[in-house]
């Protein structure tokens, strides 16, 4: 048997900490009641009393990083770690020719979360990202990039021959065969060259042009029309009242209009188009009158083509956005070639920084060039001719929709579609 010292001992350690001991012999006392002593030791000792052993914290999780999945080429790519310590700083890494390199970094704010703006020094396809911080790391992410899509179109009119075709035919047959191809474009944009109003009463000139606000709005969500220029010389042909008419049915169609306003600072303010995180810009100009359409101070109209009002406005554009596209409303009708004048106005544009200068009003094709060279990161397509139209002749049903492809460094590439306009109606040529 124990001595009775030791049988305390045992209970009181049976108790704390659940321990049995067994009965045993003589010859193992001595060995037991040293093992009890040494419980009682760390049970009974001073200090441990009624104490909770301590617990190591858990490990902390690794961050976490999230991010658009495509972006525009050439563009910032914003991401937002999480799961920081606060205070901490955060790493952004690139995987590079496997390995992984700092980009940037920024500290995490009092929630442990840090937003970082990464600006890639050389465009490419994909980016795989992750955070470092505190020594832990994140599962990665990929962000892939590609050029944003710009399709344009000429001259557009939902009066007269056209309207009748709706009439007859339903509003949505002229776009019927290009409408796929508009869709699948980022941003599609053409000339409206007509009022479109229930309004309004025709001003003294030898072509009025009018369509119904209801034609155009089924169009646009059709064909996925983004942006729409006023700035010619059909927008006014009911009168400025109407022409305010025209510019609110763009609105509430879900287009952009351009190049027109209630004031010379509206008609010519830039309006902007987001897409990938890529800022396009338009402005438009007309430099066919009458007069009585171009916008005053205090006078609605379009935005008339002077060179200090063109430098000025692509200037203004330029410091917001990434693209600046200028469209004009220039040139003779018939001529198959650009004059000197529509070659000073382009000039003047890009001289300000604008990306892409696009035209309309000769009712026919005109050369569509690369600044610079194939490969140049600019370009003038100095008419797009009529798109849907009531064309007349061989020449001006020869039409197309320019396909460009938009990136934070210019213009990556850009080719014609040739189409025929057949009764109203473009249809685009394959081969």
């Amino acid at each position: 048997m124990l001595p009775h010292s030791m049988q305390v001992v045992r209970n009181v350690v049976e108790k704390r900490v659940g321990f049995k001991a067994r009965p045993v012999g003589a010859r193992h006392a001595a060995r037991t009641g040293a093992v009890i002593n040494a419980c009682a030791f760390l049970v009974l000792a001073p200090g441990a009393r009624g104490q909770v052993p301590p617990v190591a914290p858990p490990p902390q999780a690794p961050p976490m990083l999230s991010g658009p999945a495509v972006r525009a080429t050439g563009v910032t790519i914003p991401v937002r770690a999480t799961g920081a310590v606060p205070g901490a700083a955060v790493e952004l890494q690139r995987a590079a020719g496997g390995l992984w390199v700092t980009t940037t970094s920024a500290t995490a704010g009092a929630e442990g979360a840090a937003s970082i703006a990464y600006r890639p020094s050389k465009p490419r396809p994909r980016y795989r990202l992750r955070v470092v911080t505190g020594g832990l790391i994140s599962a990665p992410i990929v962000v892939r990039t590609r050029d944003v899509t710009l399709a344009a179109f000429g001259d557009t009119n939902f009066g007269d021959g056209v309207l009748n075709v709706m009439d007859r035919r339903g509003a949505l047959h002229p776009w019927r065969g290009v409408a796929p191809t508009l869709r699948r474009a980022d941003i599609a944009f053409g000339n409206l060259e007509c009022a479109i109003t229930r309004g309004g009463f025709p001003v003294p000139k030898q072509y009025n042009f009018r369509g119904r606000p209801e034609h155009l709005a089924r169009a646009v969500r059709f064909a996925g029309i983004d942006v729409l220029n006023l700035a010619n010389n059909h927008a006014g042909d009911y009168g400025m009242p109407a022409l305010l008419d025209t510019i609110r049915a763009v609105r509430r169609s879900g287009a952009v209009p351009v190049g027109a306003g209630a004031t010379l600072a509206a008609a010519q303010r830039p309006r902007m188009v987001s897409r990938l995180g890529l800022k396009v810009a338009f402005v438009g100009y007309s430099d066919i009158g009458p007069a009585s359409f171009f916008a005053g101070p205090g006078r609605p109209g379009t935005s008339s083509a002077t060179f200090p009002a063109i430098a000025a406005g692509v200037r203004a554009a330029r410091r917001d956005a990434d693209i600046v596209i200028a469209t004009f409303h220039w040139g003779v009708e018939r001529a198959t070639s650009e004059n000197a004048r529509q070659r000073a106005f382009a000039k003047t544009a890009l001289s300000a920084g604008a990306t892409a200068v696009i035209g309309a009003h000769p009712h026919v094709l005109q050369p569509v060039r690369r600044v610079g060279g194939p490969a140049g990161r600019r370009l003038i397509a100095y008419s797009l001719g009529n798109f849907v139209w009531s064309a007349s002749s061989a020449a001006s049903s020869r039409t197309g929709i320019l396909r460009v492809r938009l990136s934070a460094r210019g213009v990556e590439g850009a080719r014609l579609l040739p189409a025929v306009i057949e009764s109203t109606r473009p249809r685009l040529v394959r081969g």
